[in-house]
């Protein structure tokens, strides 16, 4: 390896290690200005489940610690989201310089939309399908039981749910980067679509905790975004086939 190829590998190396640095940075910063409210994060969280408990029902914490540690873990994990934009900046920068023009137009919005998505996907999870799911599972019991859910397992429990939802409406997002690179084509995913309905229900059943319902509001949407992620991809490859065209 020449004496410019190797230095050219080293900057590349510094330059990563001072983008991760700022993107672990941005997680730190945003995570030191929450954890004074990182109980009131905890309670808005909890929210959906207090609202399905029985009457005179709370949660309870059996580690001593737990008390502690579960809104301290959810904050950073709130952080960790919270700091995407920021990370995926840091990503944009590294890579920008070496794409060619149009591979910078098509990713910008791409990246963009990735994060929106997440944060749908993550929203969808709290204001719709946590409320329905708790309130099913707390009212699923025997009548004699006595619910009284750990705060620790529910911290567990919910973001898990995030992530699963988060992840799944990135669905289009995947589904354009496919298509543009070639891997797939929307008629060859069209063909395919009836082993799409049974994968995203065998997915859902590994994301989502082991109850039918929300298999199944994890499943419906994830279907309906790979509806749209075709549609997206058929008009962007128009749009391509039609700039190829004015070109030559």
């Amino acid at each position: 390896m020449s004496d410019t190829a190797t230095s050219g590998f080293i900057s590349h190396l510094i330059e990563l290690r001072d983008r991760l640095i700022r993107a672990l940075a941005s997680v730190l910063v945003i995570f030191l200005a929450l954890v004074y409210f990182a109980n009131d994060i905890y309670a808005f969280v909890a929210n959906p489940l207090v609202l399905s408990l029985p009457e005179n029902t709370t949660m309870i914490a059996t580690d001593v610690t737990a008390p502690f540690f579960a809104p301290f873990k959810l904050t950073l994990f709130i952080s960790l989201f919270l700091a995407i934009p920021f990370i995926l900046h840091q990503v944009w920068g590294f890579l920008a310089p070496g794409l060619y023009k149009h591979e910078k137009r098509m990713l910008m919005p791409i990246l963009l939309s990735s994060v929106i998505l997440f944060y749908a996907g993550i929203a969808f999870c709290y204001y719709v399908v946590m409320p329905i799911i708790l309130g099913f599972l707390t009212a699923a019991g025997p009548s004699m039981m006595t619910l009284s859910p750990d705060i620790s397992s529910y911290l567990a429990f919910i973001l898990k749910l995030f992530f699963a939802f988060g992840v799944a409406f990135e669905i289009p997002v995947a589904i354009m980067l496919l298509c543009w690179s070639g891997v797939a084509t929307t008629q060859g995913l069209k063909e395919k679509r009836p082993y799409i309905v049974v994968g995203a229900f065998v997915v859902a059943m590994f994301l989502t905790p082991p109850d039918v319902l929300s298999q199944t509001l994890l499943a419906l949407p994830m279907l309906l975004l790979f509806e749209i992620g075709i549609i997206l991809a058929g008009v962007y490859s128009k749009k391509s086939q039609q700039q190829e065209i004015n070109n030559e």
